[in-house]
This record gives structure tokens, C-alpha cells and sequence, in this order.
């Protein structure tokens, strides 16, 4: 199956119609705890600028710059405690990225897998995608609510529900999918494209095996890219090939 097949050609800097972007919840701490403003605003720009060339976005954020619940069960927490603490987290991100492309001019809706009525709606496919076909951007919150799963995983699922022509996962620290962890190993190889099989009989990690695997049975591309870069978000948004491209045979 050619790119093409995929995400209309991305090579080719065809634009994405729909899509599901990850964003890493540890970039908007600007590697510490808490909320960076200046960061998010910098994305919510980004965000703003696909929009405006057409392109549907929503959004599944993660919660490591407030908690991580694998980390935390590691010390002695509770799992499925520390995980819907962790959700509480992303839903933190999701709200402050709404307020920063509020300000740019973007309609968008929080919806929370979690119910908290005040601050966000239920999460509702249809729903989302009603928002989506009218401009506005979605960002989903609290993960799948419930734990044990990854906001990886989730995205992978949120993106095949609203019907997304690919889900485009940020990663900090690396820039696409490597055959080891680049910041450990020098001979590590980037690959430009590799398909969901080969990502998971080399047992790839950069992005959960669950989430490749949906994705695979599906046949929902993926782009795993870079948060850091200049513009790398819109670039993405709107098509560009960067990062690495993973697809069904």
C-alpha cells in the first residue's frame, strides 16, 4: 500500500482533512512541573494556523508534567488510583490548552471521559465530530476513564471513533520512530516508514503496542513526530512529511 493509500500523500504536502493529534503532556511543563503558558500558547498558535487552512483537529493530551500513573504505582500507589489521578492531570492540560486557542480565535470544546460537568461535556462521538465539521477544535480529556490504559492507546481509540484520517502522535526528546532509544544509543536508526508488523515484532516502544496494534487491525495510519523544532505541530497538521510514518501492509 503506497503513502498515498494512506494519509493522501503526505510527501507531497497534501493536507489531512481530519485528524487525532497526541500531544505529550510533558512539553507543557517545559521539563518541569505545572503548566508553561508561553509553551502552550506557542502550540495553541500552531493549532490555530492548521485550523484556519481548513484542517479538522482534535486533541488527546497526556498528564506526565503533573502524574504519571505507572510512576506513581511504582512507589506504592494503588494502579487504577494513581492512573485516574493521572487523568485528572490531563484534564488539567486540556483546559489550558482550550483557554490559549480561545485566545487565537478558535472555537474549541473540552470533552472529559470522566464527568465533571462544570469545566468540560461528556465525551460524545458523534458529538465531537459535529464540533469538528463546524471548525472548532475538540480536546479530550481524562484519557479513556478509566485505568490501565495509555493516553497513546487512547488516542489511537478516539481517532478511529471520530473517524480521523490518521492519528499524529508527539513525542519529547525524540523526533520519529528508531530501531533503539536514540538517547541512549548512538547506532540507534531513525526510520522514515515501517509498517504497524514490523514496529511490533521489533518491539518498538516509542508509542504503545496497544496503540499500534488498533491502529494496524484498522488500518489507521500514524505519524510519530518531534514536539521540539520550530513550527513542527503545524507542519504535521498540514501534511508535511516529517517524523516517521507507520502504516498496514
Amino acid at each position: 500500500m503506497t503513502t498515498a493509500e494512506h494519509v493522501g500523500d503526505p510527501a507531497s504536502g497534501h493536507q489531512l482533512k481530519r485528524v487525532l493529534l497526541k500531544l505529550s503532556g510533558e512539553v507543557f511543563g517545559g521539563g518541569s512541573i505545572g503548566i508553561d503558558p508561553d509553551v502552550v500558547n506557542g502550540i495553541a498558535k500552531q493549532i490555530a494556523e492548521a485550523v484556519a487552512e481548513g484542517v479538522e483537529v482534535a486533541i488527546v493530551v497526556g498528564g506526565g508534567n503533573f502524574f504519571r500513573g505507572a510512576e506513581l504505582s511504582q512507589r506504592g500507589m494503588e494502579r487504577s488510583r494513581a492512573d485516574y489521578i493521572g487523568m485528572l492531570g490531563t484534564v488539567m492540560n486540556s483546559l489550558a490548552l482550550q483557554d490559549f486557542i480561545e485566545k487565537q480565535g478558535v472555537e474549541t470544546r473540552v470533552q472529559s471521559a470522566i464527568t465533571m460537568g462544570q469545566v468540560a461535556e461528556p465525551y460524545i462521538p458523534r458529538r465531537a465530530m459535529r464540533h469538528l465539521e463546524k471548525g472548532r477544535v475538540v480536546i479530550f480529556g481524562a484519557g479513556a476513564g478509566m485505568p490501565y490504559f495509555s493516553t497513546d492507546t487512547v488516542s489511537a481509540q478516539r481517532a478511529l471513533e471520530i473517524k480521523a484520517d490518521a492519528v499524529l502522535m508527539s513525542k519529547s526528546g525524540v523526533d520519529g520512530v528508531y530501531s533503539a532509544d536514540p538517547r541512549t544509543d548512538p547506532d540507534a536508526i531513525k526510520y522514515d516508514e515501517l509498517t504497524f508488523e514490523d514496529a511490533l515484532r521489533l518491539g518498538l516502544k516509542v508509542v504503545d503496542a496497544a496503540a499500534f496494534a488498533l491502529c494496524m487491525e484498522n488500518k489507521l495510519p500514524m505519524i510519530v513526530f518531534g514536539m521540539e523544532g520550530e513550527g513542527n505541530v503545524a507542519r504535521v497538521l498540514r501534511g508535511e512529511k516529517i517524523g516517521t510514518l507507520v502504516h498496514a501492509v
